[in-house]
Protein backbone atom coordinates (compact mmCIF):
# COMPACT_ATOMS: atom_id res chain seq x y z
CA UNK A 1 0.00 0.00 0.00
CA UNK A 2 3.28 2.48 1.05
CA UNK A 3 4.40 1.95 -2.38
CA UNK A 4 0.96 2.54 -4.69
CA UNK A 5 0.94 5.98 -2.66
CA UNK A 6 4.30 7.12 -3.39
CA UNK A 7 3.61 6.13 -7.14
CA UNK A 8 0.62 8.11 -7.01
CA UNK A 9 2.44 10.98 -5.41
CA UNK A 10 4.86 10.90 -8.20
CA UNK A 11 2.04 11.27 -10.87
CA UNK A 12 0.17 13.84 -9.05
CA UNK A 13 -0.36 16.74 -11.66
CA UNK A 14 0.76 20.22 -11.13
CA UNK A 15 -2.02 22.49 -9.98
CA UNK A 16 -3.32 24.96 -13.05
CA UNK A 17 -2.83 28.42 -12.29
CA UNK A 18 -6.09 30.49 -13.00
CA UNK A 19 -7.19 33.60 -12.28
CA UNK A 20 -9.81 36.21 -13.76
CA UNK A 21 -8.32 39.06 -15.68
CA UNK A 22 -4.91 37.79 -16.23
CA UNK A 23 -3.95 36.51 -19.86
CA UNK A 24 -3.01 32.90 -20.21
CA UNK A 25 -0.91 31.43 -23.00
CA UNK A 26 -2.18 27.99 -23.92
CA UNK A 27 -0.98 25.14 -25.90
CA UNK A 28 -2.11 21.97 -27.61
CA UNK A 29 -0.93 19.59 -29.70
CA UNK A 30 -2.14 16.80 -31.38
CA UNK A 31 -1.61 13.26 -29.80
CA UNK A 32 1.88 12.28 -31.35
CA UNK A 33 2.36 15.17 -33.37
CA UNK A 34 -0.43 14.00 -35.63
CA UNK A 35 -2.36 16.63 -37.80
CA UNK A 36 -5.26 18.52 -36.24
CA UNK A 37 -6.12 20.37 -39.45
CA UNK A 38 -6.23 19.13 -43.43
CA UNK A 39 -8.45 21.10 -44.73
CA UNK A 40 -9.70 25.16 -44.42
CA UNK A 41 -12.85 24.02 -43.19
CA UNK A 42 -11.26 22.02 -40.22
CA UNK A 43 -9.50 25.90 -39.46
CA UNK A 44 -13.05 27.90 -40.19
CA UNK A 45 -15.10 25.32 -37.96
CA UNK A 46 -12.00 25.63 -34.64
CA UNK A 47 -12.16 29.33 -34.78
CA UNK A 48 -15.84 29.31 -35.09
CA UNK A 49 -16.32 27.14 -32.36
CA UNK A 50 -13.31 28.87 -30.14
CA UNK A 51 -15.72 32.15 -30.84
CA UNK A 52 -18.16 30.79 -29.55
CA UNK A 53 -17.14 29.30 -26.43
CA UNK A 54 -15.22 31.91 -25.88
CA UNK A 55 -18.56 33.82 -25.59
CA UNK A 56 -20.58 31.48 -23.31
CA UNK A 57 -17.47 31.35 -21.12
CA UNK A 58 -16.80 35.14 -20.86
CA UNK A 59 -13.00 34.80 -22.32
CA UNK A 60 -11.38 36.98 -24.63
CA UNK A 61 -9.31 36.05 -27.30
CA UNK A 62 -6.20 38.25 -28.28
CA UNK A 63 -3.95 35.81 -29.93
CA UNK A 64 -3.94 32.58 -31.88
CA UNK A 65 -2.30 30.72 -34.66
CA UNK A 66 -3.26 27.29 -35.98
CA UNK A 67 -0.57 25.53 -37.20
CA UNK A 68 -0.86 21.80 -38.57
CA UNK A 69 -1.23 20.18 -35.69
CA UNK A 70 -1.08 22.49 -32.54
CA UNK A 71 -2.79 25.39 -31.95
CA UNK A 72 -1.44 28.56 -29.60
CA UNK A 73 -3.96 31.01 -28.10
CA UNK A 74 -3.47 33.98 -25.97
CA UNK A 75 -6.05 34.81 -23.76
CA UNK A 76 -7.91 36.23 -20.52
CA UNK A 77 -10.33 35.02 -18.78
CA UNK A 78 -12.96 36.64 -16.19
CA UNK A 79 -13.34 33.71 -14.49
CA UNK A 80 -11.31 31.55 -12.57
CA UNK A 81 -12.07 28.30 -14.63
CA UNK A 82 -13.44 29.81 -17.97
CA UNK A 83 -10.14 29.04 -20.01
CA UNK A 84 -10.54 25.47 -18.36
CA UNK A 85 -14.35 25.06 -19.62
CA UNK A 86 -13.56 26.83 -22.77
CA UNK A 87 -10.86 24.33 -23.93
CA UNK A 88 -13.04 20.99 -22.52
CA UNK A 89 -16.20 22.37 -24.60
CA UNK A 90 -14.18 23.44 -27.69
CA UNK A 91 -11.57 20.30 -27.58
CA UNK A 92 -14.25 18.01 -27.46
CA UNK A 93 -16.49 19.65 -29.62
CA UNK A 94 -13.41 19.53 -32.39
CA UNK A 95 -12.91 16.07 -31.83
CA UNK A 96 -16.02 14.96 -32.53
CA UNK A 97 -16.09 17.24 -35.84
CA UNK A 98 -12.46 15.86 -36.81
CA UNK A 99 -13.48 11.55 -36.20
CA UNK A 100 -17.27 12.28 -37.86
CA UNK A 101 -15.46 14.27 -41.32
CA UNK A 102 -12.49 11.36 -41.40
CA UNK A 103 -14.16 8.41 -39.93
CA UNK A 104 -11.73 8.17 -37.31
CA UNK A 105 -11.78 6.93 -33.75
CA UNK A 106 -9.85 7.44 -30.59
CA UNK A 107 -8.24 10.72 -29.29
CA UNK A 108 -6.53 13.27 -30.97
CA UNK A 109 -5.43 15.49 -28.54
CA UNK A 110 -2.03 15.18 -26.80
CA UNK A 111 -3.58 14.87 -23.16
CA UNK A 112 -4.63 18.12 -21.58
CA UNK A 113 -3.27 21.37 -22.80
CA UNK A 114 -0.63 23.26 -21.77
CA UNK A 115 -1.04 26.95 -19.83
CA UNK A 116 1.16 29.71 -18.52
CA UNK A 117 0.10 32.52 -16.41
CA UNK A 118 1.81 36.03 -18.78
CA UNK A 119 2.86 38.78 -17.02
CA UNK A 120 1.19 42.08 -19.30
CA UNK A 121 2.95 44.50 -18.32
CA UNK A 122 6.55 43.32 -19.18
CA UNK A 123 5.60 39.99 -21.77
CA UNK A 124 2.09 40.16 -23.46
CA UNK A 125 3.35 42.08 -26.49
CA UNK A 126 6.05 39.54 -27.19
CA UNK A 127 4.22 36.45 -26.15
CA UNK A 128 1.70 37.75 -29.28
CA UNK A 129 4.51 38.63 -31.48
CA UNK A 130 5.92 34.77 -30.83
CA UNK A 131 2.70 32.97 -31.52
CA UNK A 132 2.36 34.84 -34.74
CA UNK A 133 5.74 33.66 -35.50
CA UNK A 134 5.10 29.96 -35.43
CA UNK A 135 4.88 29.81 -38.93
CA UNK A 136 7.76 31.75 -39.58
CA UNK A 137 9.53 29.84 -37.25
CA UNK A 138 8.60 26.42 -38.71
CA UNK A 139 9.55 27.74 -41.95
CA UNK A 140 5.78 28.00 -43.62
CA UNK A 141 6.10 31.20 -44.40
CA UNK A 142 8.66 34.00 -44.67
CA UNK A 143 6.44 36.61 -42.77
CA UNK A 144 3.58 36.53 -40.47
CA UNK A 145 1.23 38.16 -43.16
CA UNK A 146 1.57 35.34 -45.65
CA UNK A 147 0.07 32.91 -42.84
CA UNK A 148 -3.66 32.80 -42.97
CA UNK A 149 -4.95 31.25 -39.56
CA UNK A 150 -3.03 33.72 -37.16
CA UNK A 151 -4.27 36.31 -35.19
CA UNK A 152 -1.98 38.41 -37.05
CA UNK A 153 -4.18 39.00 -39.96
CA UNK A 154 -6.08 41.41 -37.35
CA UNK A 155 -3.85 42.43 -35.06
CA UNK A 156 -1.13 43.97 -37.60
CA UNK A 157 -3.69 44.33 -41.17
CA UNK A 158 -6.57 45.14 -40.26
CA UNK A 159 -8.85 42.04 -41.17
CA UNK A 160 -12.28 42.03 -39.05
CA UNK A 161 -11.66 39.05 -37.17
CA UNK A 162 -14.94 39.23 -34.73
CA UNK A 163 -13.09 36.55 -32.45
CA UNK A 164 -10.69 39.08 -31.59
CA UNK A 165 -10.62 41.43 -28.37
CA UNK A 166 -7.64 43.83 -28.11
CA UNK A 167 -6.07 43.98 -24.95
CA UNK A 168 -5.07 47.31 -22.94
CA UNK A 169 -1.46 46.93 -24.01
CA UNK A 170 -2.42 46.36 -27.63
CA UNK A 171 -4.64 49.51 -27.45
CA UNK A 172 -1.96 51.63 -25.85
CA UNK A 173 0.15 51.07 -29.16
CA UNK A 174 -1.87 54.30 -30.39
CA UNK A 175 -5.26 56.53 -30.29
CA UNK A 176 -6.59 54.62 -33.86
CA UNK A 177 -6.92 51.33 -35.00
CA UNK A 178 -5.14 52.46 -37.86
CA UNK A 179 -1.91 53.69 -35.55
CA UNK A 180 -1.99 50.65 -33.18
CA UNK A 181 -2.21 48.18 -36.55
CA UNK A 182 1.34 50.23 -37.68
CA UNK A 183 2.67 50.37 -33.94
CA UNK A 184 2.07 46.59 -34.15
CA UNK A 185 3.82 45.86 -37.29
CA UNK A 186 6.70 47.91 -36.54
CA UNK A 187 6.95 45.53 -33.48
CA UNK A 188 8.02 42.70 -36.45
CA UNK A 189 11.08 44.52 -37.26
CA UNK A 190 12.57 42.95 -34.05
CA UNK A 191 13.53 39.67 -33.55
CA UNK A 192 12.46 38.19 -30.11
CA UNK A 193 15.78 37.23 -28.24
CA UNK A 194 16.55 33.61 -28.31
CA UNK A 195 16.41 33.72 -24.70
CA UNK A 196 13.27 35.10 -24.74
CA UNK A 197 11.80 32.06 -26.34
CA UNK A 198 13.11 29.76 -24.31
CA UNK A 199 11.62 31.34 -21.43
CA UNK A 200 8.11 31.36 -23.55
CA UNK A 201 8.53 27.80 -24.32
CA UNK A 202 9.58 26.50 -20.63
CA UNK A 203 7.07 28.63 -18.63
CA UNK A 204 4.27 27.23 -21.19
CA UNK A 205 5.01 23.43 -21.51
CA UNK A 206 6.16 23.32 -17.77
CA UNK A 207 2.89 25.49 -16.78
CA UNK A 208 5.10 27.45 -14.65
CA UNK A 209 4.51 31.78 -14.63
CA UNK A 210 5.68 33.97 -17.23
CA UNK A 211 6.68 37.16 -15.54
CA UNK A 212 9.01 38.67 -13.06
CA UNK A 213 9.88 38.38 -9.57
CA UNK A 214 6.87 41.16 -8.42
CA UNK A 215 4.43 39.44 -10.38
CA UNK A 216 5.21 35.91 -9.78
CA UNK A 217 5.37 36.86 -5.95
CA UNK A 218 1.58 38.12 -6.52
CA UNK A 219 0.52 35.30 -8.12
CA UNK A 220 1.72 32.81 -5.16
CA UNK A 221 -0.22 35.21 -3.08
CA UNK A 222 -3.05 34.67 -5.08
CA UNK A 223 -2.84 31.05 -5.33
CA UNK A 224 -0.96 29.67 -2.87
CA UNK A 225 1.20 27.71 -5.52
CA UNK A 226 4.74 27.98 -6.57
CA UNK A 227 5.16 29.80 -10.05
CA UNK A 228 8.60 28.70 -10.67
CA UNK A 229 11.27 26.38 -10.33
CA UNK A 230 13.63 26.80 -7.58
CA UNK A 231 16.95 27.57 -8.29
CA UNK A 232 19.18 24.99 -7.31
CA UNK A 233 23.35 25.55 -7.22
CA UNK A 234 24.90 26.60 -10.22
CA UNK A 235 21.06 27.55 -11.62
CA UNK A 236 21.53 30.84 -9.94
CA UNK A 237 24.66 31.77 -11.91
CA UNK A 238 23.14 30.77 -15.16
CA UNK A 239 19.88 32.31 -14.03
CA UNK A 240 21.53 35.45 -13.59
CA UNK A 241 22.93 35.68 -17.02
CA UNK A 242 20.18 34.94 -18.56
CA UNK A 243 18.39 37.79 -17.02
CA UNK A 244 21.19 40.19 -18.04
CA UNK A 245 21.20 38.91 -21.69
CA UNK A 246 17.26 38.39 -21.81
CA UNK A 247 15.52 41.26 -21.09
CA UNK A 248 11.70 41.66 -22.03
CA UNK A 249 10.28 43.40 -25.52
Amino acid sequence: MLVLKLEANTMARKPRLNLPNVPQHIIQRGNNKQPCFFEKQDYKVYLIKLKEYAEKYNVAVHAFVLMTNHVHLLMTPSTNNGVSKLMQSLGRYYVRYFNHTYQRTGTLWEGRFKSSLIDSDNYFLTVTRYIELNPVRASMVEHPAEYPWSSYQGNALGRPIKLLTPHTCYLQLGNTKEKQQIQYQRLFNHQIPNWTIQKINEATNKEWVLGDNLFKSMIEQQTGHQTSPKPRGGDRRSEHVRKQQDQPT
